[in-house]
């Protein structure tokens, strides 16, 4: 029997919602999405999905603003083929999931060579929260982003989408005003003050009730070397467990990211790809 795609209805959401969690580490996005804004709704990160066979066994996404986000792990690639053709015609922001699986979509899509901003893969990192090794923590202070300067935060964040993400600065800064308004409104990240004088942000790109993805770690240039990172995401990570919070994950974007996480007890686990479009607004 020939097994097809069909497109996920909300009686699914329990099945879809279990099998991501069996592959929590490269499933924090789309699981989260599918949590906090639902299965086709009206907000950009509402994620649309498609299911393959019974429990089910894969599950392909996109979300409303064109983020792909498959979890294929035994698909053949006609079954990938056949996902990617529900979605041609969709604008295409990016592609976000387990490093095999994502160079696999971008070469039967045909995606390999469009533009991007951001095309990499990372080293990925899981913690269990009981292990978590607490840095020195003498003078240092985690506040919400609301509490600092807002040209502040916007300044580090734009900053970080032009070094990390490889944007351009006439699309950075309103990239920037958007994510920290949305930071401030999910209260998803902090800032981190040592004597009272800000030095760094962390923040939670995706977040369960046990599990927390870390993402957007910022210092700037000139403050870092003194291991403010790691000190920022520790403190984050202890508050985190102590609302509950059992695991951690996180990609790693440098080497000097990763020696950070190390020393606060993260372990690797597997690679991971986020591919960035240069032009959303074309189609899949």
């Amino acid at each position: 029997m020939v097994v097809t795609w069909r497109l996920a209805q909300e009686e699914d959401v329990p099945e879809i919602d279990g099998f991501l969690f069996r592959h929590i580490q490269t499933s924090m996005f789309p699981l989260a999405n599918l949590r906090d804004f639902g299965l086709r709704g009206s907000d950009p990160r509402a994620v649309n999905m498609w299911v393959l066979g019974d429990g089910p066994r894969a599950v392909f996404g996109i979300t409303n603003e064109g983020m792909v986000l498959p979890q294929c792990p035994e698909c053949t690639d006609e079954e990938l083929s056949q996902a990617i053709r529900l979605i041609r015609g969709r604008k295409l922001f990016g592609l976000a999931a387990e490093a095999g699986q994502a160079r696999r979509v971008l070469q039967l899509a045909g995606w390999e060579n469009r533009p991007a901003t951001l095309n990499s893969d990372e080293p990925g990192f899981s913690l269990d929260l009981k292990d978590l090794v607490m840095p020195d923590i003498t003078g240092a202070e985690l506040v919400s982003l609301e509490d600092l300067d807002r040209s502040t935060a916007v300044g580090w964040r734009q900053d970080y989408l032009i070094e990390a993400m490889g944007f351009d600065p006439e699309r950075a800064e309103p990239q920037a005003q958007k994510d920290i308004a949305a930071y401030i409104g999910r209260d998803t990240h902090r800032a981190l003050l040592v004597d009272g004088q800000p030095v760094g942000m962390t923040g939670f790109n995706s977040r369960l009730a046990q599990v927390v993805q870390i993402g957007g770690v910022y210092t700037p240039p000139d403050l870092r070397g003194h291991g403010y990172a790691r000190l920022a995401v520790a403190l984050h990570l202890r508050e985190a467990r102590s609302n509950g919070a059992t695991r951690a994950v996180l990609f790693a974007a440098s080497d000097a990211a990763a020696r950070a996480y190390i020393a606060i007890g993260f372990r690797p686990a597997g690679h991971y790809s986020l591919i960035l479009f240069k032009k959303p607004e074309d189609t899949a």
